[in-house]
């Protein structure tokens, strides 16, 4: 007896240990999993964080000036090493930003012994225009050689003409040139000039290389311009060598000149914001806006967008600096820019995110002149005392808020519109990125698989847990369980590649096969009901639907080969056809019938699943109970069976629809990935997953794109939590109102 009593106590003590083992493995495989997630989150946030930073100017060096003539230009390389400043006497000089030899000056270049009524551009490639009192005029260009002596950077400065050193006329009668403009590409070479008599020039210069010398040999063709103004204030000319603007105190005009032989005025019109005068013009990098400041400190965009089938310049937007502006300094990739005043304030402003990201008061010595680094990460500006340089934290300044989840007005459009396009092989294209696009697309696919999905899912799961005989269910829930193991990417490359070309070949048949079946469903049952009680009970109850089988076989073949007929009785032979020029519907290939079908027979599994085991464990009691009392069976299933499995059968439609949401391989490779925002189910789509798979490997990291795209990431998971919580929340308030039954 005391043996045996051993034996027990021993044996209760090893099961509680067990216990306890066990019940401390779970818990900390929750926690660890609840600890995973909150990495996770942070880590998304951790690199999202960044692209909200605040922009900030932060004084790096400064030296005391060591002239007085005033300072025309300056520039700086993309080390941040060597800086140089064009005066107006035309004297090009070279500083060093180093700290070793701060100051000093390493190279000076004077294009015109005769300084007299020097004139000065400068070119978007970097390159300065300098003309004397002669109508002479000479082009210089600053760089920068980067060589490294015993493994140590040496930036060295150097001057190039990309004309030649010699000057070159362009008034052919020795007159003055007030106002001028001029650009360069590989092979041409453009100068807008205003002659002293106010006559308006255009030189056109193309290169030609001799080949027995492999020199480059610059041809010039002098063109008047007609309709020129009497007053220019400003000239502007394209990189792309096809227009030129002229500025006539308020107004403008924009010249064609992408036809020699037919130089025209294309538009003229005001550009005065808000009743001030203008006080100068620029265009934003890569040409396409033109940014018009004034004398009460707006500066407005302008640009190019189609109006009655014309294409003309219209305001877009503006932008509101402290006091009257004195310069504008575009970025030299991007689309921001920077202002400067009369009181010495910096304000930097960026044009899509229609933002000012930063002002403040930099100098109480007058008037400011700035430039700013080709990597855009400092700003040199000089005063009438000294010449400073700050370093610029302004990584993402076409992130905002505003650009992720609000309309936006981009170059060349017609109107605010949200868009996705991240990359272009142009280095002065305008990012776009918005997040509505890829977010609605994720909905959009999300939405037409449940619609497949949630009906044939949950009324399998019905019928297989409460009228299926058990000998059936037992091959019938496993097997569809299996399906759930199919890999996505095999179901993604079938839907793409065998799944869609036949539905657009055959979708009058496949219309046609949502009506026949259910009708020949209806008339079998119908057929079935009147047929004698003798030949009815010979088949059982379980197994009734097994004989639809060939009658819904039957109705899809008849549905697909009457599909080529019935295309030609009403859509004259060819339904995309029809549907695109009758209807106005666009067709692609690949779309979201596409996905909504192979997305939803891989969501099937999982709704099925979880329905069916919920159905299934409603007590028999139950059941019995209601049958008891004189229900039908469908009154049963419908007022207490349905009911009582009603949170399990809700978590199995939000199961379903949590990874509908995070679905990839289906959505990327059974649509066009095209982000438009489109309910027409014959158009595709691009998901934030599928987003986040095709652009995460061309990203720089580190840049806008990729932080971005993590953004995308987070929203995801917001979206899959926000499902999930809800969810579990309507689950337990059907669980708490019908756990009485």
């Amino acid at each position: 007896m005391e043996r045996d009593l051993a034996k027990t106590l021993q044996a209760n003590k090893k099961r509680v240990i067990k216990d306890q083992l066990v019940k401390y493995g779970v818990t900390s495989g929750g926690t660890l999993v609840l600890v995973a997630l909150l990495l996770i989150f942070g880590y998304l946030l951790y690199v999202v964080l960044p692209i909200f930073a605040p922009v900030s100017v932060d004084k790096i060096q400064s030296f005391q000036r060591q002239d007085d003539a005033a300072i025309y230009a300056l520039g700086i390389d993309e080390q941040n090493e060597v800086a140089y400043q064009l005066d107006e006497q035309g004297l090009l000089s070279f500083y060093s930003l180093r700290e070793d030899d701060l100051g000093e000056s390493l190279l000076k270049y004077q294009a015109f012994p005769d300084t007299h009524n020097l004139t000065k551009t400068m070119a978007s490639t970097g390159a300065f225009a300098l003309t004397n009192g002669r109508g002479e005029v000479k082009i210089i260009k600053p760089t920068f050689i980067t060589s490294y002596p015993k493994d140590k950077r040496l930036i060295t400065p150097e001057v190039r003409f990309p004309l030649g050193e010699d000057n070159f006329t362009v008034s052919e009668s020795n007159q003055a040139l007030d106002k001028i403009a001029f650009e360069i590409n590989s092979d041409y070479a453009a100068l807008a000039a205003v002659q002293s008599n106010g006559e308006g020039l255009l030189l056109l210069l193309s290169s030609e290389v001799n080949f027995m010398t492999d020199e480059t040999v610059w041809n010039q063709e002098t063109f008047k311009l007609p309709s020129f103004p009497s007053d220019v204030d400003q000239l502007l000319l394209t990189p792309n060598l096809n227009k030129l603007f002229v500025r006539s105190g308020n107004n403008l005009l924009v010249y064609d000149i992408s036809n020699i032989n037919d130089i025209r005025v294309k538009s003229a019109f005001t550009i005065n914001a808000k009743g001030s005068n203008v006080t100068e013009v620029q265009l934003l990098a890569g040409a396409s806006s033109l940014l018009v400041a004034n004398e009460n400190g707006v500066i407005s965009q302008w640009f190019e967008i189609l109006n009655e089938n014309k294409r003309e310049f219209s305001y877009i937007r503006d932008f509101q600096a402290p006091n009257e502006v004195t310069s504008i300094v575009p970025e030299f990739f991007r689309k921001g820019f920077l202002t400067t005043t009369k009181a010495g304030e910096l304000s930097i402003f960026h044009a899509t995110g229609e933002t000012e990201l930063l002002t403040e008061s930099m100098t109480k010595a007058g008037s400011l002149v700035v430039a700013i680094s080709p990597r855009a990460n400092a700003i040199i500006m000089a005063d009438k005392d000294s010449i400073q340089l700050y370093h610029l934290d302004n990584e993402h300044p076409e992130i905002t808020w505003s650009a992720l989840w609000q309309e936006v007005w981009y170059e060349g459009y017609p109107e605010p519109q949200y868009i996705w396009q991240s990359t272009s092989a142009s280095d002065d294209f305008e990012g776009k990125m918005s997040l509505v696009p890829i977010s609605f697309g994720t909905i959009k696919a999300a939405f037409y698989a449940m619609l497949f999905a949630v009906p044939i899912g949950i009324s399998a799961a019905i019928y297989t847990a409460y009228f299926m005989a058990p000998s059936i269910r037992t091959y019938i829930k496993p097997t569809v369980e299996i399906m759930e193991a199919l890999p996505t990417v095999i179901l993604g490359f079938l839907a793409g590649l065998w799944l869609a070309p036949i539905i657009e070949d055959q979708l009058p048949g496949i219309i046609l096969l949502l009506i026949t079946l259910p009708i020949s469903i209806l008339v079998a049952a119908l057929i079935w009901s009147n047929l004698p009680k003798s030949l009815s009970d010979k088949v059982s109850e379980g197994v009734i639907p097994l004989v639809l089988i060939p009658i819904l076989v039957l109705a899809g073949y008849f549905s697909i080969e009457f599909s080529d007929t019935l295309e030609l009785w009403l859509f004259n032979g060819d339904t995309r056809k029809y549907l695109t020029n009758e209807l106005g519907i666009d067709f692609d290939q690949r779309n979201s019938l596409i996905v909504g079908i192979a997305m939803g027979f891989a969501v099937i599994p999982t709704i099925f699943s979880i329905a069916e085991d919920a159905i299934f464990s409603v007590p028999k009691s139950l059941t019995m109970g209601s049958l008891a009392l004189g229900a039908t069976r469908w009154q049963t299933l419908a007022k207490v069976v349905i009911l009582t499995a009603s949170p399990g059968i809700f978590s199995a439609v939000m199961m379903g629809m949590g990874r509908a949401v995070g679905e990839t391989m289906i959505v990327l490779m059974a649509t066009g990935n095209t982000p438009i925002m489109d309910w027409n189910i014959f158009e595709g789509m691009r998901s934030l997953s599928a987003n986040i798979a095709v652009e995460m490997p061309e990203s720089e990291v580190g840049s806008s794109h990729y932080r971005v795209l993590f953004l995308a990431a987070f929203v995801l998971f917001i979206f899959t939590f926000f499902f999930n919580t809800i969810a579990e929340f309507v689950r337990q308030r059907l669980r708490e109102k019908y756990s009485s039954l």
